[in-house]
């Protein structure tokens, strides 16, 4: 960044600080904030600043300096804060160093095991049982070929050396706990790269492809792999994503946009029956991608599913955030999102309460929403329902291991430079959180064997991400991951804090057994709200896969139950093993408990904007849909 811009640079947050007082991401609006001092005032037994923040060479401050070097830093770690990691290894190493009996445990560990895998070796065939199984999750070494000299060996070899390695990461006195798990976490992930499974020569299915196709397998992937270099270089989305194309072959369900702002696009869909339950069901996406992984081909579109079953649905649409909406916070998400989307759907639908759906962040925005509507006696709603939502922080799975305030503050200094988080640095993290499934299997078929997995309109649509804008994303990670400031009751929204037990309307929520970004036992903790009644329902699936569950999807099963207002707390584990499985889609479940909760049906609304008799604004699924 030449020294021109960093002048600008330093004056726009000159100008944003006045803007926003001291504000230190607690959900104050704006325009609330805008006439607090810049300079704070120093407490009686402070020592003050003597002199201002020192300029240095050229025009640049230290601050400027060190965000501009932890930025560059950031491209080359793909935003993993080095201290971070070396901190916890540090952590680890010098507790093993000063735990001989924990080494002495290990040392008989790697014994055992190095005579297990001779003893194996010495009667290893086809037939003879392995001396240690993959977890079931593991599906790198289910094929035949891996039952036969010496790649039986080989993997075994892998899976007792991993084993070993998850001993000496784990369970040592002194380490602390996220440090205990960013060192297995990470450790896993180098040995992955290892795995025989990678590699030519020790892939027992990449050979025999290889000989089966005289090398046309290794001649396709490495055409596979020059395109995805140069789609990449290019800035392109993966090979097949143009055929699922907005609004074209996906996102499609009719519809009009009868409300924009400088955030949202509202969307309000087209009924296909001649009569409608009265109230309306507005659903809140999340925005770290685009709003239509619930309107993506007609067969598989919970849109369409709940038009059809007589639902009136309106859908918000985000804006795509770039460099100039660095200052967009969580505040202006509640108050342009969701609370002027309730604002219209009110106006074209009056007098009628409304089902609000969340998904994943968005439903995390609509809980504070819902918490605020209540402590201000707003009433307009009629239920609740989260997808994949978390309003509990304190168990958020393994995403927490790039959550501490060495991590938030190296992507903070990205985000400083940029404006925003951009969609690769979001996509890497988590891919790494199933780097098997996401980045070695992936590979494997692709440069390895030369299959080019065929593109569908969920895989194309998550490669349709979004930015999150500076402000926004730092409140996020300090207020609800670090300080769990939602679940705490101190959440503040319009300076007064906010608390989810004054939430009164029932709550339907949904976890999916394999989720990696909101694990489902995180999710579950909606069902300790003490005050109305919690459905809670987990199906089979991911993240987004389990969401995506129409009627007829193959090998769906899900697990629901209702925990009564005043009904004693049942953990997770002790819910799974008593709560019956049921086979299908979760979707009839949930659309009937709508449906129960719902009045009379009368005649659908009008498609129209707020103000009566204004025409729509355009067709869905919109513009903000197609921003780049």
């Amino acid at each position: 960044m030449g020294h021109a811009n960093v002048g600008r640079t330093v004056k726009k947050e000159h100008k944003a600080l006045e803007r926003r007082g001291t504000g230190t991401g607690n959900g104050t609006s704006n325009t609330r904030m805008k006439n607090i001092p810049v300079v704070p005032a120093v407490a009686s037994n402070a020592i003050p600043d003597a002199e201002p923040p020192e300029f240095l060479w050229g025009g640049y401050n230290e601050n400027t300096i060190d965000r501009q070097v932890h930025a560059a830093l950031a491209r080359l770690t793909f935003g993993l804060s080095p201290a971070s990691l070396i901190e916890a290894y540090s952590d680890w190493a010098m507790h093993l160093a000063a735990s001989p009996g924990k080494q002495a445990t290990l040392v008989q560990k790697a014994v055992r095991k190095a005579i297990r895998l001779w003893l194996h070796a010495a009667h290893c065939t086809a037939k003879t049982a392995p001396c240690i199984d993959p977890l079931p999750q593991d599906k790198r070494f289910v094929g035949k070929e891996w039952q036969t000299w010496p790649f039986k060996l080989m993997y075994q070899s892998f899976l007792l050396n991993q084993q070993w390695w998850h001993n000496a990461t784990t369970d040592i006195s002194g380490v602390s706990k996220h440090h205990e798990e960013v060192v297995s976490f990470a450790t896993r992930q180098i040995l992955d790269m290892f795995s025989p499974s990678n590699f030519i020569q020790t892939n027992p299915e990449v050979l025999a492809a290889t000989v089966q196709q005289g090398g046309g397998n290794l001649v396709n992937g490495l055409t596979n792999l020059l395109e995805d270099w140069q789609r990449m270089i290019a800035g392109k989305p993966p090979a097949g994503t143009e055929n699922f194309r907005p609004g074209e072959t996906v996102a499609i369900t009719p519809g009009k946009v009868v409300f924009r702002n400088k955030l949202i696009e509202l969307i309000q869909y087209a009924p296909t029956t001649e009569t409608v339950h009265d109230e309306p069901v507005l659903i809140v996406p999340a925005w770290i991608m685009k709003y239509y992984i619930l309107d993506l081909s007609p067969e598989n579109s919970l849109v369409k599913y709940l038009v059809d079953h007589g639902h009136t649905v309106f859908m918000i649409s985000w804006m795509n955030p770039d460099a100039d909406d660095r200052d967009l916070g969580m505040e202006d998400y509640r108050r342009l999102g969701v609370m002027d989307a309730l604002d219209v759907v009110s106006a074209i639908v009056p007098n009628q309460k409304i089902h609000g759906v969340g998904y994943c962040l968005g439903g995390t925005l609509l809980s504070t929403a819902a918490a605020a509507m209540a402590r201000d006696k707003d009433e307009r709603l009629k239920s609740l329902t989260l997808f994949a939502a978390q309003v509990d922080f304190t168990d958020a799975g393994e995403l927490t291991l790039f959550i501490d305030e060495s991590q938030i503050q190296f992507l903070e200094d990205t985000m400083w430079e940029q404006g925003y988080l951009d969609t690769k640095q979001m996509a890497g993290a988590f891919q790494l959180l199933r780097s098997n499934d996401l980045i070695w299997s992936l590979r494997l078929r692709s440069y390895l064997l030369g299959q080019r997995q065929k593109m569908t309109d969920l895989m194309a649509w998550n490669a349709d991400a979004t930015r999150m804008p500076y402000r926004m994303h730092s409140e996020y990670l300090h207020d609800l991951f670090l300080e769990n400031a939602l679940a705490r009751g101190r959440y503040q929204v319009e300076g007064r804090p906010i608390s989810l037990a004054d939430i009164r309307v029932p709550i339907f929520a949904v976890g999916t057994v394999r989720d990696h970004v909101a694990p489902w036992r995180s999710v579950y903790k909606i069902t300790t709200h003490p005050a109305t009644d919690v459905t809670f329902l987990l199906t089979s699936g991911g993240h987004n896969a389990g969401i995506v569950s129409e009627p007829g999807h193959p090998h769906r099963t899900y697990q629901t139950s209702t925990k009564k207002a005043g009904d004693t707390y049942v953990d997770p584990d002790t819910w799974q093993e008593s709560t019956p499985t049921k086979d299908g889609s979760w979707w009839p479940e949930w659309q009937a408990w709508l449906a129960e909760r719902s009045g009379k049906k009368s005649a659908p609304p009008a498609l129209k904007a707020p103000k009566s008799g204004d025409a729509p604004l355009m067709d869905a699924p919109g513009s903000y849909v197609h921003q780049p």
